[in-house]
C-alpha cells in the first residue's frame, strides 16, 4: 500500500510538471517539450525539460509554440508549399546560418547563366535566382542558404556591352 500512495504521488508531480512545460510543434511532426525562452527574429531559443543548457530553432522549422502555464498558442511559421508548377517562386533564400537550425540538409544546389546571356547585370542576376530556385523546388528544398553570389563582368576596356555579365548562386537546399 505504502509503495502504490508513493508510486501515485510520483505520477501525479510528474503529470503536473509536464503540464508546465511549454511544447514546440515542428513542421516535420516533432513534438519538444521544454521552456521556451525567446521568440526572436529568426530563431527560438530553448530548454528542454530538465537541462539548462540553450537550445535554438530557426523559426522555419518550427510550426507553432504552445505555452504550458497559460494555454497560449503562438504560431511561429507557415509551411512552405513548393508542389505546383509555379511552386518554384516560394523558395525563400536564406543568407543566416542561424535561420536553416533544425532544417534537413539535402544538399548543394547551383543556379547560373552563360557568358554570352543576351541579358543586363540585373537579368542576368535574376534568372540566376529563378534557376536555383527551380533547381531547389526540384529537389522538394523549400529553402536555400546562400553560399556563393558571384557577378563576373566580362567588359572589355573599350567598355561593356549588353550579355556580358554571368551570374552564379550556389548554395546548400534544405527541407522540413
Amino acid at each position: 500500500m505504502r509503495h502504490f500512495l508513493f508510486s501515485t504521488l510520483i505520477m501525479l508531480f510528474s503529470i503536473s510538471v509536464s503540464a508546465q512545460s511549454d511544447q514546440i510543434f515542428l513542421h516535420n511532426g516533432q513534438e519538444i517539450s521544454g521552456k521556451v525562452l525567446k521568440v526572436a527574429e529568426h530563431t527560438v531559443t530553448f530548454t528542454y525539460d530538465g537541462e539548462d543548457a540553450e537550445q535554438t530553432l530557426g523559426k522555419y522549422a518550427v510550426q507553432k509554440v504552445v505555452y504550458g502555464k497559460s494555454g497560449r498558442e503562438q504560431v511561429v511559421s507557415d509551411r512552405i508549399d513548393i508542389s505546383g508548377k509555379d511552386g518554384w517562386q516560394n523558395v525563400i533564400i536564406i543568407e543566416s546560418l542561424e535561420e536553416v537550425a533544425g532544417l534537413k540538409r539535402v544538399g548543394e544546389i547551383k543556379g547560373k547563366t552563360g557568358f554570352i546571356n543576351y541579358r543586363t547585370g540585373a537579368g542576368s542576376d535574376r534568372k540566376a535566382q529563378e534557376k536555383l530556385q527551380k533547381e531547389a523546388a526540384a529537389a522538394n528544398c523549400p529553402f536555400v542558404l546562400l553560399t556563393m553570389d558571384k557577378d563576373i563582368d566580362r567588359k572589355g576596356a573599350s567598355g561593356g556591352g549588353f550579355g556580358q555579365n554571368q551570374s552564379i548562386k550556389k548554395g546548400v537546399g534544405y527541407s522540413y
